[in-house]
């Protein structure tokens, strides 16, 4: 899948997309025939159990795009730009954008929205890099949107969302995520710009959905936003894989013959008494 591709698909089919911070869990997702596969800076969260995006930084971040990037064959990798390479530091955007197509392999990077966001998403694009933007609830900068909240809830506040949609395609975008927005103002936006919208509690009315991987399979509990939904519940399985392993061990049921290697008698009596 290629950016060209993607553009392609709004209007024909919905979207799918969803995060990937490894080798296995990537492959898996690749292997469904996901279109886009995002390496998150929710790993912050999910993976690395920082209460905050903004903790994680761009050793991470390169580290784990090229970990997803050795089991992607068909789906389009995306990476997203933590807080400090562009948003602390935009004047080293770009060059942070090439570090993760060139020693990670992605094929586009995500920005969030902030005040210079147009500017820097600019500057990448023209360096020859694609760009998805992201609007709505932006974590990276929660503390200056009110918190964890729906954006865009009045009228005010929604054309304000569409004057920056309308912005990031204009800078060239290829698609934009957006989060946390009421439905029917992911409509408006998706109706009015070519590009693809990505929604993650935006509605139905978005060209694709994207969801965070550890969130729909149950493997992070510490709480579970209103969007998400739970696709299986793996976090009670693995609890139960795992206690029972510790008993078998405990009670010398494991490892048994069919787990252990052996050695020819004749072999064993040789070293007997050594």
């Amino acid at each position: 899948m290629d950016i060209n591709q993607i553009k392609s698909l709004k209007g024909k089919r919905k979207i799918t997309m969803l995060t990937a911070y490894d080798y296995p869990i990537a492959e898996l997702v690749d292997r469904a025939g996901i279109d886009m596969i995002l390496v998150g800076d929710s790993l912050a969260n999910v993976v690395l159990g920082l209460d905050s995006t903004t903790k994680v930084g761009m050793p991470e971040m390169l580290h784990h795009t090229k970990a997803a990037r050795r089991a992607v064959k068909n789906s389009l990798l995306i990476a997203d730009m933590p807080y400090d390479s562009y948003q602390t530091h935009p004047e080293e955007c770009v060059k942070n954008a090439q570090r993760f197509v060139k020693e990670a392999g992605a094929q586009a990077i995500k920005l969030e929205w902030f005040e210079r966001c147009l500017e820097v998403t600019e500057k990448i694009i023209k360096s020859g890099i694609a760009v998805m933007g992201h609007i709505g609830l932006t974590p990276q900068t929660v503390d200056k949107i009110g918190g964890f909240k729906v954006q865009g809830k009045d009228a005010e506040a929604a054309r304000i969302l569409i004057d920056q949609a309308i912005g990031l395609e204009e800078k060239g975008c290829f698609a934009i995520v957006l989060e946390c927005v009421p439905d029917k103002i992911s409509g408006l936006i998706s109706s009015k710009i070519r590009i693809p919208t990505i929604g993650i509690g935006a509605g139905v009315h978005c060209d694709g959905q994207v969801l965070v991987i550890n969130d729909m399979l149950g493997l992070f509990t510490r709480y579970t936003p209103k969007f998400v939904k739970k696709y299986t519940d793996l976090s009670p399985l693995i609890s139960k894989a795992v206690e029972d392993f510790k008993n078998e061990v405990i009670q010398e049921k494991f490892p048994d013959e069919q787990h252990s290697f052996g050695i020819k008698d004749e072999e064993f009596k040789k070293i007997q008494g050594c």
